[in-house]
């Protein structure tokens, strides 16, 4: 199962080398051969090297004929330029089988690629932050990765939060049943796309914010108060986003802070607003986001969402694609 991993770095800069080098060695002692970007720990100002640079090193990603082409950290940098890119040359890459993985800014990148080509790249880990750790990578993340190196990973199945699980669908897009009291519905041939939230709301009305419709949508963001939280769903609920949508699966939101003014405000509080708010399913507690335990999700992919009432099977294997 050996491999060639390109590691680069085109968003944020490497700040902690350590868990770079970690995650280096740890994909070379799984076998693979891991080739290291020129720029992959340059830094200009918080960026890894000035905007030039670092759009060198996704061209030169796309160029290396690697089978996965991995970036080192996430942080800030990919919306500043993004019309720098040749997506031609990155769709080519991807359509002779190299596999984009990333996870937070990189969400930036990956809406900008299906906006512009329609091509799949996959949300999943950075070098730094799943291979990198300190303590031994998260066992179902590396199952995922593997997974997808031998073209075998075809979905994910998780249980939604006991007070969150949506029991709703539209007529059009699923079929009711219940079952002990709980909706069973099925959405069928939709486009699998999103990410970060905060890297998604940034891109309405741009370019490269993808205009997906009868898509599954799925969201996650670190470090930000569910009140802001609100505020970017709000967002694209007012754009009419969400309500093109099939489904909206919420994944983690980590990392933040509630204060006694909230007054229990909390993120269930978002939930349920949302809920009222749209008309298609709402689903949580997708395993995907700033954790250690996540799976990979090809965005831009057609996949299948089955829900049994809290359990719920996102697949985009051969009955998904």
């Amino acid at each position: 199962m050996k491999k060639h991993i390109y590691i680069y770095s085109p968003s944020g800069a490497v700040r902690d080398k350590a868990a770079f080098k970690r995650g280096v060695a740890r994909l070379q002692a799984l076998g693979h051969e891991v080739e290291l970007d020129a720029d992959a720990l340059s830094r200009h100002q918080r960026f890894a090297g000035d905007d030039e640079t670092r759009l060198a090193s996704i061209h030169r990603a796309a160029a290396s004929k690697a089978d996965v082409a991995l970036m080192s950290r996430g942080g800030y940098g990919l919306t500043r330029i993004l019309p720098g890119i040749h997506y031609k040359k990155v769709a080519k890459a991807i359509e002779q089988g190299m596999l984009f993985v990333g996870i937070s800014d990189f969400t930036a990148f990956q809406s900008a690629v299906l906006a512009r080509t329609g091509a799949v790249t996959w949300a999943g880990p950075a070098l730094c932050e799943g291979f990198g750790v300190a303590d031994a990578p998260d066992d179902i993340m590396t199952a995922c990765f593997d997974d997808l190196l031998l073209g075998q990973g075809e979905g994910a199945g998780w249980r939604q939060h006991r007070d969150t699980f949506s029991g709703t669908a539209s007529a059009a897009d699923a079929t009711a049943a219940s079952e002990q009291g709980m909706a069973s519905w099925r959405v069928t041939h939709a486009s699998l796309w999103g990410g970060n939230l905060s890297i998604l709301s940034a891109l309405m009305g741009t370019p490269y914010f993808p205009e997906i419709k009868g898509g599954i949508l799925f969201l996650e963001d670190v470090g930000e108060h569910p009140y802001r939280i609100e505020r970017m769903l709000t967002q694209l609920l007012y754009a009419g986003v969400l309500a093109r949508q099939k489904a909206i699966v919420l994944g983690q939101f980590t990392e933040f802070k509630l204060v006694p003014h909230d007054r229990g405000f909390r993120l269930q509080s978002v939930v349920q607003w949302l809920k009222t708010r749209v008309k298609v399913p709402v689903l949580t507690n997708l395993p995907y986001g700033h954790v250690a335990t996540k799976v990979l999700l090809p965005v831009g992919a057609k996949a299948d969402l089955s829900v049994e009432g809290r359990d719920a099977l996102l697949f985009w294997g051969h009955g998904g694609s």
